[in-house]
């Protein structure tokens, strides 16, 4: 029982930031907004894009990781990826985002992603 839980969980957030990678690289001034942080109009994209690939890179190497390594590769890759939404909460605190953005949506998604580690660790 525990098996199909802990791939769905992982599957289902890689799939969602292969998404959001996605989001940032076609429409990265939205993207940034419901990050939390706007990006400014006459700010550098580059960065934008550089989220994008991030995420988007993110989440197809934890799909080939969950096809062709297994539970336990998969699982030290949430483990090491939960970093990002932990800095994520803290850039969004330091730049003028709401704290309930910071804490609803990235220390979240980050509490979410070790919850997703222990379940791989445990199959």
């Amino acid at each position: 029982m525990l098996t199909p839980i802990a791939y769905g969980l992982a599957i289902l957030l890689d799939v969602l930031i292969v998404f959001i990678g996605a989001r940032f690289l076609l429409v990265p001034r939205a993207a940034a907004a419901g990050y939390g942080v706007p990006a400014k109009q006459d700010g550098d994209a580059a960065y934008l894009t550089i989220k994008g690939l991030r995420d988007f890179s993110y989440g197809i190497l934890g799909l080939a990781l969950l096809a062709f390594a297994g539970a336990h590769a998969a699982g030290w890759f949430m483990l090491v990826v939960a970093l990002n939404p932990l800095g994520d909460t803290l850039i969004v605190l330091r730049h003028g985002g709401t704290k309930a953005t910071a804490f609803g949506i990235h220390f979240a998604t980050a509490v979410i992603v070790f919850i997703s580690a222990a379940l791989l660790f445990a199959i």
